[in-house]
């Protein structure tokens, strides 16, 4: 089930975005994921932020500004499926167009992203950690 996100569901999606964060990006130290941590934790309330639910148990989340996808996030025991493009799938009903950020050397999530018909608009450098990233945008097809 996707829904709102509630305040309470802070600490199980925090778990996630760390958790996700460290694994996806073994190519960014550990300590640059920790050190972002309480600022993550705060903007979490300002964002539009929709959250996948199993059995009462938080398995992942995505993160929204206005038409920009700040993240997309799931749970590693719930990876694979289908939880990330259910996710995905609501934003785009949402939402003529998409845009987000994605680095360069995290080829799982890039394949996904192009798999759901983004495409890279250009390639720059991330300022705070130094890894070169895609911007990639989708566009809703008319009818």
């Amino acid at each position: 089930m996707i829904r709102l996100y509630r305040n309470t569901d802070q600490k199980a999606v925090m778990s996630i975005w760390l958790q996700a964060n460290l694994k996806a990006h073994s190519f960014i130290s550990a300590d640059y994921w920790q050190s972002h941590y309480e600022e993550v934790a705060k903007m979490l309330s300002s964002a539009e932020l929709l959250v996948a639910e199993n059995d009462g148990r938080i398995c992942g989340f995505i993160g929204m500004y206005n038409e920009m996808i700040a993240g997309l996030f799931v749970d590693e025991h719930y990876r694979g499926k289908g939880i990330g493009k259910m996710l995905l799938d609501t934003v785009k009903q949402m939402n003529s167009q998409l845009h987000l950020q994605v680095y360069k050397k995290n080829k799982q999530a890039l394949h996904f992203y192009q798999r759901e018909s983004f495409s890279i608009e250009k390639e720059q450098q991330d300022a705070a950690s130094g890894e070169i990233e895609y911007v990639m945008k989708w566009v809703k097809k008319k009818l």
